[in-house]
C-alpha cells in the first residue's frame, strides 16, 4: 500500500502534505525532526491520511490535496465538522 498523507503542526496549525510507503515509519521520521520541511515545525500530529494500491494514485492524490480546492477539501473535511 502507499499512503497519502496529512500533518499539522500543533504549534502554527499548518498543514504538511505528503505520500509514503510505510505510513508508520514516515510518521516517526517526522516526529525525530529528520523530514526538512517539518523539523521546525515539531510537533506535527496526523490528520489525515488515505491508502492507495499503486503508488503513482498516492503522488497524484498528494499533488491535488497541494492545489487550492485540494486546501479547500482539507478545510471542510477537518475543520468544518
Amino acid at each position: 500500500m502507499f499512503y497519502t498523507y496529512v500533518l499539522q503542526s500543533v504549534h502554527d496549525g499548518k498543514l504538511y502534505i505528503g505520500f509514503c510507503e510505510d505510513l508508520r515509519k514516515r510518521i516517526e521520521e517526522h516526529q525525530k525532526g529528520l523530514v526538512g520541511a517539518t523539523k521546525n515545525r515539531l510537533p506535527m500530529r496526523l490528520v489525515y491520511y488515505e491508502a492507495c494500491l499503486k503508488k503513482i494514485n498516492a503522488i497524484k492524490r498528494e499533488a491535488q490535496l497541494k492545489t487550492g480546492f485540494g486546501r479547500a477539501y482539507l478545510k471542510r473535511r477537518l475543520f468544518d465538522s
